[in-house]
């Protein structure tokens, strides 16, 4: 019999999560305790094994990256190449992410989930800080603390900043390194590459080895979510989750699709299919980077962008392109500041979405890491960041959804950059 398709087996993980995080939330309810198995809570069990896959993966960012993007520039050629290909990727990248950022504005500022008949929802999140106080730092705050992104992407200590997950410094000086090596004589050049590109096929066949157990890794994390929390959408928290989901389908659909067809020359709706398995891949493990090889498979194997293509652009957006990331900030931003009954002007407001747009750049691409992001722009306009607690209740289930969104893009990118490349590719018009 044929083995089931790794997706497939995502899928029916995350079912069969959901089942057994209800039947585990439902005793809690009942009992107000979790249930146990030889004095082992459930829960606990879940954790661990979620825990344990989300660590294999971590493990691997590093050098897949390093290694896949030194590859890829040196793989790229010249200079004039190099920059011509980069500029389209990194123009392609802040245009979406800008999008992204604007359409969570407007569904925000639109719908209003942050008030509960008109007035804030301060008392009902629980914050405690008064209005009088948050009102009087709104003003006094600015986008300074956004330089120290720009630092880090030149790292004194560039070991240093590969241990710490600082994965801006490191993915700029794995550009700076492929691009040189290209300039070295052949006999020090060739040498460099075969390593690095040995090293580079070592970690995809890790990654596939650690993938093999997605569905129990996947079954972990979500049972464990669903467990605590179970499924009690009430209230403006619910509403927000709503209008985030509402916003991400937009972009996802409406924004991206028209780039593809008028931009890119490719048919949507099959572009889409092709990148399924790697949307799905980043759903269950809310992590870009992790999903990084499944990425490169489906958009190279089913919508037949070359390994040239492919090498430099995904792994690049794998770090710096978070279109769901940089929405779900500027939208999580505004619904704090509407529960504690802020009248944003429009200048505090374009203040919020450009340190969405910067700050979406140096997030890693791991589960929940716009968290951190998210406490900047608070910190920015003068919200407590106490206020991130009330976030935590849907936070890992908008955080797969936004990670989708994220691969998506870097999928979108790569097919129209391919195309303006003159690369014919499987899903041409």
């Amino acid at each position: 019999m044929r083995k089931l398709a790794l997706h497939w087996q995502i899928l029916i993980a995350i079912i069969l999560a959901f089942i057994a995080g209800l039947w585990m939330f439902s005793i809690k309810e009942a009992t107000g305790s979790q249930p146990t198995f030889f004095g082992v809570e459930f829960i606990a069990m879940m954790n661990f094994i979620g825990k344990i896959f989300l660590n294999a993966l971590k493990m691997i960012i590093v050098p897949l990256i390093t290694s896949s993007i030194i590859v890829g520039v040196a793989g790229i050629g010249s200079g004039g190449n190099l920059g011509a290909l980069g500029g389209k990727t990194l123009l392609f990248y802040a245009t979406t992410t800008l999008a992204a950022i604007l359409v969570g504005l407007f569904v925000i500022n639109t719908v209003g989930p942050g008030y509960i008949d008109g007035e804030p929802a301060k008392d009902a999140l629980s914050l405690s800080a008064s209005f009088e106080e948050v009102q009087a730092k709104v003003g006094d705050k600015d986008a300074s603390d956004v330089a120290e992104i720009f630092i880090r992407m030149v790292p004194p200590n560039i070991v240093k900043a590969a241990a710490e997950g600082q994965m801006l410094g490191l993915i700029v000086f794995a550009i700076l390194f492929g691009y040189f090596m290209t300039h070295l004589a052949h006999d020090f050049a060739e040498p460099l590459f075969k390593f690095w590109n040995g090293v580079f096929h070592v970690m995809m066949k890790m990654t596939e080895f650690i993938m093999q157990f997605a569905p129990i890794g996947v079954f972990g994390l979500v049972g464990a979510v669903i467990a605590d929390a179970g499924l009690k959408a009430t209230g403006p928290l619910a509403l927000f989750a709503i209008c985030v989901l509402g916003a991400l389908a937009i972009h996802a659909f409406g924004t991206l699709l028209l780039l593809l067809r008028f931009v890119g020359r490719v048919k949507p709706v099959k572009t889409l299919i092709g990148a399924s398995q790697a949307m799905l891949t980043a759903f269950s493990t809310a992590s870009s980077s992790a999903t990084l090889p499944i990425t490169m498979e489906s958009v190279e194997d089913n919508i037949g962008v070359s390994n040239k293509i492919s090498s430099f652009v995904l792994p690049l957006g794998a770090t710096v392109n978070m279109n769901g990331t940089a929405l779900y900030e500027c939208a999580a931003a505004l619904f704090l500041a509407q529960a504690y009954g802020l009248e944003l002007t429009f200048a505090v407001q374009f203040t919020i979405v450009a340190i969405a747009l910067m700050t979406s750049i140096g997030v890693a691409g791991v589960p929940s890491a716009s968290l951190v992001a998210i406490a900047i722009i608070l910190a920015a306009i003068g919200i407590p960041l106490e206020a991130i607690g009330v976030l935590m209740v849907f936070d890992r289930i908008l955080d797969m959804c936004r990670t989708s969104i994220n691969v998506w893009g870097d999928c979108c990118c790569a097919t129209i950059v391919a195309r303006l490349e003159g690369e014919e590719t499987k899903v041409a018009l």
